[in-house]
C-alpha cells in the first residue's frame, strides 16, 4: 500500500496532540492540593470518673408542732423562712380547758394543805392527807399536759417550713407549724446509679454546687447509704451532709451532687479531635498512618480539661488528626502541616 507524505504528517501531529493531552491531565493531578491536617498522639492515662447527681436541700432535722389533742388556734407567731431559737413562742390555742384545771388544781391544793393541817393538830387522818396529795398530783400533770398544748415552742434552732393554719383554725391531723434545722448542716438526698453503688461509701467527700450560688463550690460528705435499692428505680437513696453555719443554704434549693466514682486507664485525645457526625449524636475521629487518615466511631467518657477519655475506638499510641477535618473522607490522601520555625 502507497501511504502519502501528507496522511503520514497528519498521524504525527495527532499522536503529538494526544500525548500532550496525557501530560497536562498527568500535571493537573499532581498539582492537586492535598488536605493539610494537623495530628496528635492519643495516649493511655489514668482517668478519675465522677458522677453528677441533682438534688433538693432538707433540713438535717424536722419537728413538727401540734398539740396533742384538737384545739382553737389563737395566735401564730411566726411564718414560712423566719427563723426560730430552741424555746420561743410559735403559737397558742384556746386556754379554756388549761384555765379549767388551773382551778381545779388550786382547789384541790387549798384541800390537801387544810387536811395537812388537821393531821398535824390530830383531827385528821392520814388516809385523807394522802388522797388529796395523789388527786393533787394527778390534776397537776394534767394542768401542765394541757399548758403544753396550749403554748407551743420550737424545740430547735431552725427555720420554719412549713405553715398550715390560720388563727381561728381548729387544729387536726396536720401540723400547725414545721421547724427544720438548717445549722450547723443540711442534707441533699441523691439517687446513686445501681452501677455506681460499689464505689459509695459512707464518709466518701463530694462538691456541690448551687444554681443560687454561681461559681461558688461546697464541700460535702456522704452521711448515709441506704441498706437496699429502690426496685422501681433500680437507685440507691444516699444522704449527703452539707456544712451550713451561717444558714445560708436553705431547704428546698437545688443543688448538683458530683462524686467521685473511682479511676480507670483509658486512651485520651485531645478535645479537637473530636467530632460529631452530622445529622445524629455519634462522635468520630480520623486516625493518620503514613499519608492517610480513616473514619472511627468513639464513645466518649470524662472531659478533663483540653482532653476527652475514649471508652472505645482508639487505641494507645494512635495517630489523631485534630485539625483540618472539614474536608476529609475516610480513606482520603492527606498532607501534614508544615511545623511552623
Amino acid at each position: 500500500m502507497k501511504i502519502y507524505p501528507a496522511a503520514i504528517a497528519a498521524m504525527i501531529t495527532l499522536a503529538s496532540c494526544g500525548s500532550k493531552s496525557e501530560d497536562i491531565e498527568t500535571a493537573a493531578i499532581a498539582e492537586e492540593e492535598l488536605p493539610i491536617v494537623e495530628v496528635g498522639l492519643a495516649h493511655s492515662q489514668t482517668v478519675q470518673h465522677s458522677r453528677s447527681y441533682t438534688a433538693n436541700i432538707e433540713a438535717e432535722n424536722i419537728n413538727n408542732i401540734s398539740p396533742a389533742t384538737m384545739n382553737r388556734i389563737k395566735e401564730i407567731r411566726v411564718d414560712v423562712g423566719d427563723q426560730v431559737r430552741r424555746g420561743q413562742v410559735l403559737a397558742t390555742l384556746d386556754s379554756s380547758t388549761a384555765d379549767q384545771l388551773r382551778i381545779n388544781l388550786e382547789n384541790t391544793e387549798r384541800e390537801y394543805n387544810r387536811a395537812v393541817e388537821l393531821l398535824n393538830i390530830g383531827a385528821g387522818t392520814q388516809r385523807q392527807v394522802d388522797q388529796l396529795k395523789a388527786q393533787m398530783d394527778a390534776q397537776r400533770s394534767q394542768y401542765e399536759n394541757a399548758m403544753t398544748n396550749t403554748v407551743l415552742t420550737s424545740p430547735i434552732n431552725g427555720v420554719v417550713t412549713a405553715r398550715n393554719y390560720d388563727p381561728g383554725d381548729m387544729s387536726g391531723q396536720l401540723p400547725i407549724l414545721t421547724v427544720g434545722q438548717i445549722t450547723p448542716a443540711v442534707k441533699a438526698v441523691i439517687n446513686v446509679n445501681e452501677s455506681d453503688v460499689a464505689h459509695v461509701k459512707g464518709g466518701m467527700d463530694v462538691e456541690l454546687t448551687f444554681d443560687a450560688f454561681p461559681g461558688e463550690t461546697f464541700q460535702g460528705r456522704v452521711s448515709r447509704v441506704s441498706p437496699a435499692i429502690d426496685v422501681a428505680s433500680r437507685t440507691l437513696p444516699v444522704e449527703v451532709s452539707v456544712q451550713n453555719p451561717s444558714a445560708k443554704i436553705l431547704p428546698g434549693m437545688f443543688a448538683r451532687v458530683s462524686m467521685n466514682v473511682g479511676a480507670q486507664d483509658n486512651v485520651v485525645v485531645p478535645d479537637r479531635a473530636v467530632v460529631k457526625q452530622t445529622g445524629s449524636a455519634q462522635k468520630y475521629v480520623y486516625t493518620y498512618n503514613n499519608g492517610t487518615v480513616n473514619f472511627r466511631h468513639v464513645e466518649l467518657g470524662e472531659r478533663i480539661g483540653d482532653t476527652y477519655e475514649l471508652l472505645s475506638g482508639i487505641e494507645d499510641g494512635d495517630t489523631v488528626v485534630i485539625s483540618g477535618q472539614t474536608r476529609l473522607t475516610d480513606g482520603a490522601r492527606v498532607e501534614l502541616k508544615k511545623a511552623e520555625k
